[in-house]
């Protein structure tokens, strides 16, 4: 017997996160042999994760009926050196960025309290600040898909806790400059959190604002750049004086040992991420020069694709039939009914997805 009663009233009006597709749900679907899928869908790491990291856990697994420390103050140390800032201003999470963001959320956010998302974004903004009572504020593209900072900066109120922003953004892939945040961070009592997810990819990062600005909120993961989705690893940049309070309300040993342990050893494996970017950067600009649709510029591990005037729903269902993984955006707010977002893949795999998108597009006769 079902309790609806027992639920809060909000969570009835939350949409359920929608993730990527899955290997054995496009097996199953249409019928392809697992191993020939390629699945470009969930911006992960197509490398896999460093050796190094691997030997790591495999290192950590006699030793899991022990507690980590309950701070991850190894894994913080080592993102202390990696990112240059203190570690003080620096906290480690799991499960992944989200696990910060979900606790951040409980920490800051009241009933009434306002935050402002610029769309199309990540949805899980709207889902933990949502559930801790806050009002979702949304603002819409402004050209080319670019975030509207005029706009944004038009609906900051009084009741503004927090500002969010994905930078690289996804599903664009595109950053919000300097200029912009610093703009965003002086026009508001509330806190601009900024989503620095795939920044390993882009031509510039913003932690350096962290110990300049006491109201700025930066987070991070190790699953992208560095290969670790499934150890769903994060973590948080912030203000000394923020990160005390953060700290009394983190779930106890929220980072596992076997996690701590591969983060420490991925983020020593300087090669490999060097390798990982290396090809993702490659492997953008082949698919953004091949696909014969328009492709935003991106600076993330994905790439826009606007298919119009075809929709995405049916081009991206012809790639799976390929057996092509790829995201189809309408689930993203003011996404629109056009855009595909394509993780970049090995030279063979986007090689492929190029074929398949030139044969979705002479299928449609708009050659």
């Amino acid at each position: 017997m079902s309790r609806p009663e027992l639920i809060k009233d909000v969570v009835n009006t939350i949409a359920e996160y929608v993730p990527g597709k899955s290997i054995e749900e496009i097996a199953k679907k249409y019928g392809i042999d697992p191993k020939d899928i390629i699945k470009l869908g969930s911006n992960e790491n197509v490398l896999g994760p460093s050796p190094k990291a691997v030997e790591a856990l495999v290192t950590s697994a006699s030793k899991v009926n022990i507690y980590p420390s309950a701070d991850a103050s190894e894994l913080v140390e080592a993102i202390s050196v990696y990112t240059g800032l203190p570690t003080e201003n620096i906290c480690a999470s799991g499960p992944g960025m989200d696990g910060f963001l979900d606790n951040m959320m409980r920490v800051i956010i009241e009933p009434g309290d306002e935050v402002v998302i610029p769309t199309p974004t990540f949805s899980y903004y709207e889902i933990a600040a949502r559930a801790n009572g806050a009002t979702a504020i949304y603002v819409a593209p402004g050209e080319e898909m670019k975030f509207n900072v005029n706009a944004i900066r038009e609906v900051i109120t009084d009741r503004t806790k927090v500002v969010f922003l994905c930078s690289p953004n996804n599903p664009t892939g595109m950053l919000t400059s300097e200029e912009d945040v610093r703009s965003l961070l002086e026009s508001t009592k509330g806190l601009v959190f900024v989503d620095e997810a795939y920044v390993e990819f882009a031509d510039s990062n913003l932690s350096k604002l962290v110990l300049e600005y006491d109201n700025l909120i930066i987070g991070r993961t190790f699953s992208k750049a560095f290969g670790l989705a499934g150890l769903r690893i994060g973590y948080g940049l912030m203000p000394e004086w923020l990160k005390s309070q953060y700290m009394k309300i983190a779930t106890p040993f929220n980072v596992s040992l076997p996690a701590v342990m591969a983060g420490v050893a991925a983020l020593s494996d300087s090669d490999y991420l060097k390798k990982s970017i290396s090809m993702t950067v490659e492997g953008r600009k082949f698919l953004t020069e091949n696909i014969p649709f328009k492709v935003y510029d991106s600076q993330a591990n994905f790439i826009l694709v606007d298919v119009s005037p075809l929709v995405a729903q049916d081009v991206s269902e012809s790639l799976m039939k390929k057996g092509i993984i790829v995201r189809d955006c309408r689930s993203f707010r003011n996404a629109g009914k056009s855009l595909i977002r394509v993780t970049v893949g090995t030279r063979d795999q986007n090689e492929k997805v190029v074929s398949a998108f030139e044969e979705a597009k002479v299928n449609s006769n708009l050659i």
